[in-house]
C-alpha cells in the first residue's frame, strides 16, 4: 500500500516521468491530432508510454490530459467527450502504475488569457478547470499537476477551482519562465511562489522553457519567500535541429548535474519536460540513489506577511522598512473621483496609482465605495486598472463582501483585505473569502461594542480575529492588526492607548500591525505636523505598515528618517538616495516641471495606457492644426517606442504593453475618420500564422496587434494553418514577410517545412519565427531570416529588416 503522497515527499525525493508528446509522436500521433484523442483510439499506446517511464524508475506517472480542458478539446471537436477522456486517462495510468507509483492528473493552460489581458472572465476560466478537475478527481487521481502555465491569473483560477472540488487532493503548481526569470506576462518567481502558496498549492516550481540550470535559478528565487516543497521539471536542454528533426541535446547524465543543489534547496520532486525520455528518467533516478534525501527544514521565523502583484512582491513586518500603503484611491471627499466611478472611468485611478508608486508607496489601497456607485463592478474595474498601472500588491478596501469577491477574482496575486473586525457578522463574511482566494487580512480592533478604550481590550479583539482566521486555515502571519487611530482633537487620551495597543499586539501576540495614520489630526489646523509626529511615535512603537498619502512630503520625510534611526535602512542608503543633491525649498513649494505640448501629451497617454482620454487628446491635436500623420508619427508612435524601451529594460511588462497597444488602436480609430481617401503607405505587409498542428495563438495575436500599431499591414491566418495555405496566401498577397508561431515542441519542425516550401515555391519574402520553445540557434538552423523572443523584439527586428530591404 502506497503511503499518502504528501507524506512520501517528506521522506524521500520522488521522480516524475518525462515528455509525453514526443513519445506519442513516435508511436502514431499525427501532425495536428489531439494527443488526448489517443486515450480513446490508442489506449494501449498511451499505456505503453506510461509503462516505459515506470520501468525507468518513475515514482509519479502523469496522465495524458494536458490539453483536456473544454477550450483545448473544442479545437478537435472532442469537447463532448471531456469527462470520458479525462476519466479514462486516469484509469489507463492507474492500470500501469498499480501500487508502484502515484498517478498525477495533468492539467495545462487553456490557451486563453484572463481579462483584462484576455477575453475570459475569472469565472469562465475557473469553470474550465472545475469541469476537468471533477472528471480527474472523480476517477481517483492521487494528485493534480498544473503544468506549463504562463499567466499567474490563470493558474490561480485553476487552483481555486480545484479546491472547490477537493480540499484534500495534493496540487503541484508550475509556471514557465523565460531566461530573464519572468513569465510571459511579467511575473517573477517570488511573486509566483507567494501567490501559489496562498491559494492552496502543495508543491510549487517550474517546468518547460529552461534546462536544469535555469530551473534551479527559478527555484532558488521561490525558496526565498516560501517553505513549500519544490518541483523541478526541466527540458533536456534547449531545442536544436538535427537531420530535419527537433531534438533536445541534453544527455541523461547532464540532467543530473544539479541534483545535490536541488536537494539542498528542498526540491522533493524531479522530473523531465520536453525532450526527456525513459533514459533521462532512469538517469535521474539512479543519480538519487545513495544521496541523503532528508528534507531540509525551512522556516521564516520573522513573521513576515508576504503579498504579491503580477510584477512583484511586497512584505509587511520581519524588521523590514515600514510598508507604505497609498491611500489616495478613495472617493471619500473627492467629488471628481466619485463622479468618474459613476461614469465607469478609471483615469484618476491610473494616475494616482503611478504617482503614489513614484512617491514611495509599496502597496496601494483601493476603495471605490461611494453613494450611487455599483461597488462590485467598480472594484473589479479599479483592480484591473491599478494592477495594470503598477506592479505592487493591492489592498482591497471595502466592507461589501460582493465587492471584495469581485476584486479578489480580478487580482493578479496575493492581496490584503481591508478589513475584517471582531464582530461575528464580519468574521463569518470576510474570513472565508480570504481563505478561498488566498488573501491576507487587516483586522480592526473593534467589535459589537465599538472601539475599546483600553489597549488591553483591543489586544483581546486582535487575538480573537487571529484565532478565527487560523481555525479556517489562514496563516497567522497573514493577519495584520489595525489598533485604530482616533482623532486626537476629540479623543486626546486615546492616542497613547493606540500606541500601547501596538506594543501589546507586537509583544504578546507577535502579529504585524498597520494604522491609518492621518485620522489622528482630523479637526486640527496644520494637520501634517500632528500626523507626522504621531507617525514617528507609532513606528517606534512597532508599526509595520501605514496607510498614508505618500505624496505628502512631511510624512515621507519622517518615514525615511525613522527608518534610518530604527536601523531598517542599512547604511542610510535609501535616505541618501532620496535626498542627495537636495536643495532646500520652502514647505509646500512644488517642483516646477515644464508642461507637455500636445505631442508629449499624446505620447504620455500611450505610455500610460490611457485609453479613456486618448480620443480627447487626438481631438485637441487636430484642433491645433496637426495632421493625422503628424499626430501618429510625432505623438503616438514615440509613445509606443518608449513603451518598447521600458519593456526591454523590464520596467513594464506585457499587460502594460497591451494596454498601450489598445490605447493606440483607439487613437487610430479616430484618426482613420480623418484619413478617408488618403493613400497611406504602410511599413510593410506581414502574413502571420500559427503552424499546422498547433492550436495556440496567444503570442501570435500579441505580435499582430503590435505590428498593426507600428504601421504594418497584417494578414492573420489564425492557428493550425497548413503549410500549403501559408505558401499560397504569401504568394497571392505579395507579402514582405511571413511570421510563424509555434508553442509546442511537437510542432516546431513544421516551421522548417513552411520555410522550405516558401523557397521551393519561389516566394521571395522574409521569414520570422517565434514561440516559447524556440531559440535563435533553431531559427538559424531552419533557415529563418529572423527570430524574436517576444512581441516587442519581433516589431523592432522586422522594422530593421524591412527598412534595410527598402534601402531606408
Amino acid at each position: 500500500m502506497k503511503q499518502p503522497f504528501l507524506q512520501a515527499i517528506k521522506e524521500r525525493v520522488l521522480v516524475l516521468d518525462g515528455a509525453m508528446g514526443t513519445m506519442l509522436q513516435q508511436r502514431g500521433l499525427k501532425p495536428g491530432q489531439s494527443p488526448e484523442e489517443l486515450i480513446l483510439t490508442l489506449p494501449g499506446t498511451v499505456a505503453e508510454v506510461h509503462r516505459q517511464y515506470l520501468d525507468a524508475g518513475a515514482d509519479i506517472i502523469v496522465t495524458n490530459t494536458f490539453g483536456g480542458s473544454r477550450e483545448k478539446l473544442s479545437h478537435y471537436g472532442l469537447e463532448g467527450r471531456l469527462a470520458e477522456i479525462n476519466a479514462r486517462a486516469v484509469e489507463i495510468a492507474r492500470g500501469v502504475a498499480g501500487k508502484r507509483a502515484y498517478v498525477a492528473a495533468s492539467m495545462g493552460p487553456t490557451g486563453k488569457f484572463v481579462e483584462p489581458v484576455g477575453d475570459l472572465t475569472f469565472d469562465q476560466m475557473a469553470a474550465q478547470f472545475r469541469e476537468q478537475a471533477e472528471a480527474l478527481v472523480g476517477a481517483g487521481a492521487d494528485l493534480i499537476t498544473l503544468e506549463t502555465f504562463l499567466d499567474i491569473k490563470e493558474i490561480r483560477a485553476a487552483i481555486i477551482a480545484i479546491r472547490e472540488i477537493s480540499a484534500e487532493i495534493p496540487i503541484i503548481a508550475m509556471l514557465t519562465f523565460d531566461d530573464k526569470g519572468r513569465t510571459v506576462l511579467g511575473t517573477p518567481p517570488e511573486a509566483a511562489a507567494i501567490t501559489l502558496e496562498a491559494v492552496g498549492a502543495d508543491i510549487i516550481g517550474s517546468n518547460c522553457g529552461l534546462g536544469v540550470e535555469g530551473i534551479y535559478d527559478i527555484l532558488s528565487a521561490m525558496r526565498r519567500v516560501s517553505t513549500l516543497p519544490l518541483i523541478s521539471q526541466a527540458n533536456a536542454g534547449l531545442p536544436v535541429l538535427k537531420d530535419g528533426n527537433t531534438v533536445f541535446p541534453a544527455t541523461p547524465d547532464e540532467m543530473t548535474v544539479y541534483h545535490e543543489r536541488m536537494l539542498a534547496l528542498g526540491v522533493r520532486i524531479i522530473g523531465g519536460c520536453c525532450g526527456t525520455t525513459p533514459a533521462h528518467i532512469r538517469a535521474i533516478k539512479d543519480a538519487l540513489a545513495g544521496k541523503d534525501q532528508t528534507l531540509p527544514q525551512f522556516a521564516f521565523t520573522d513573521g513576515t506577511t508576504w503579498l504579491s502583484g503580477r510584477g512583484g512582491c511586497g512584505a509587511i513586518g520581519g524588521g523590514r522598512p515600514v510598508a507604505i500603503i497609498g491611500e489616495r484611491i478613495n472617493p471619500t471627499g473627492k467629488k471628481a473621483f466619485a463622479a468618474e466611478l459613476r461614469e465607469g472611468k478609471v483615469s484618476y485611478i491610473r494616475r494616482e496609482a503611478m504617482e503614489q508608486i513614484a512617491a514611495g508607496a509599496t502597496l496601494l489601497d483601493v476603495n471605490v465605495g461611494a453613494p450611487g456607485i455599483d461597488e462590485p463592478a467598480a472594484m473589479e474595474q479599479a483592480v484591473f486598472c491599478a494592477a495594470g498601472a503598477a506592479s505592487v500588491p493591492l489592498v482591497l478596501d471595502s466592507s461589501n463582501p460582493e465587492a471584495l469577491e469581485r476584486g479578489l477574482k480580478s487580482a493578479d496575486g496575493k492581496v490584503l483585505i481591508n478589513s475584517v473586525n471582531g464582530e461575528e457578522k464580519s468574521l463569518r463574511r470576510i474570513l472565508p473569502l480570504a481563505k478561498k482566494y488566498g488573501a491576507a487580512v487587516i483586522g480592526l480592533t473593534l467589535d459589537e461594542s465599538g472601539i475599546p478604550e483600553t489597549a488591553e481590550a483591543r489586544t483581546a479583539i486582535a487575538a480573537t480575529i487571529a484565532e478565527r482566521a487560523v481555525s479556517l486555515g489562514i496563516r497567522r502571519n497573514d493577519v495584520v492588526i489595525d489598533c485604530l487611530t482616533l482623532a486626537v482633537s476629540a479623543e486626546q487620551k486615546r492616542a497613547m492607548e493606540t500606541l500601547s495597543a501596538i506594543r501589546r499586539v507586537k509583544g504578546e501576540l507577535q502579529l504585524n500591525t498597520v494604522l491609518g495614520v492621518s485620522n489622528i489630526s482630523f479637526g486640527l489646523p496644520c494637520r501634517p505636523l500632528i500626523s507626522s509626529a504621531f507617525f514617528a511615535m507609532a513606528m517606534e512603537a512597532g508599526l509595520d505598515a501605514a496607510i498614508i498619502n505618500p505624496k505628502e512630503q512631511a510624512m515621507m520625510d519622517v518615514w525615511r528618517s525613522v527608518m534610518v534611526l530604527l536601523n531598517r535602512d542599512a547604511n542610510a542608503a535609501a535616505y541618501i538616495d532620496a535626498y542627495k543633491g537636495t536643495v532646500a525649498v520652502q514647505p509646500g513649494a512644488p517642483a516646477e516641471q515644464a508642461p507637455l505640448d500636445i505631442r508629449g501629451i499624446l505620447a504620455k497617454a500611450v505610455i500610460d495606457g490611457d485609453g479613456e482620454n486618448i480620443v480627447a487628446h487626438v481631438e485637441a491635436a487636430l484642433a491645433q492644426g496637426l495632421s493625422p500623420l503628424e499626430i501618429s508619427n510625432e505623438g503616438l508612435l514615440p509613445g509606443l517606442e518608449e513603451v518598447g524601451r521600458r519593456f526591454e529594460k523590464n520596467i513594464v511588462y506585457l499587460p502594460q504593453v497591451m494596454l498601450s497597444a489598445e490605447t493606440m488602436k483607439t487613437a487610430f480609430a479616430r484618426l482613420k475618420q480623418e484619413m478617408q481617401g488618403m493613400n497611406l503607405a504602410s511599413l510593410g505587409r506581414i502574413l502571420m500564422a500559427t503552424v499546422e498542428g498547433d492550436i495556440h495563438d496567444i503570442g501570435k495575436n500579441i505580435v499582430c496587434t503590435l505590428l498593426e500599431n507600428h504601421g504594418f499591414e497584417v494578414i492573420d491566418l489564425g492557428k493550425n494553418v497548413p503549410a500549403a495555405k501559408i505558401v499560397a496566401e504569401a504568394k497571392a498577397r505579395n507579402v514582405d514577410a511571413v511570421g510563424l508561431s509555434a508553442l509546442m515542441t511537437t510542432t516546431m519542425a513544421e516551421m522548417e517545412n513552411v520555410v522550405s516550401l516558401l523557397r521551393e515555391a519561389g516566394v521571395k519574402t522574409f521569414t520570422m519565427v517565434g514561440g516559447a520553445v524556440l531559440t535563435q540557434d533553431y531559427a538559424t538552423e531552419i533557415g529563418a531570416d529572423l527570430y524574436a523572443k517576444d512581441a516587442m523584439e519581433a516589431v523592432s527586428k522586422i522594422k530593421v529588416l524591412l527598412g534595410k530591404n527598402n534601402g531606408n
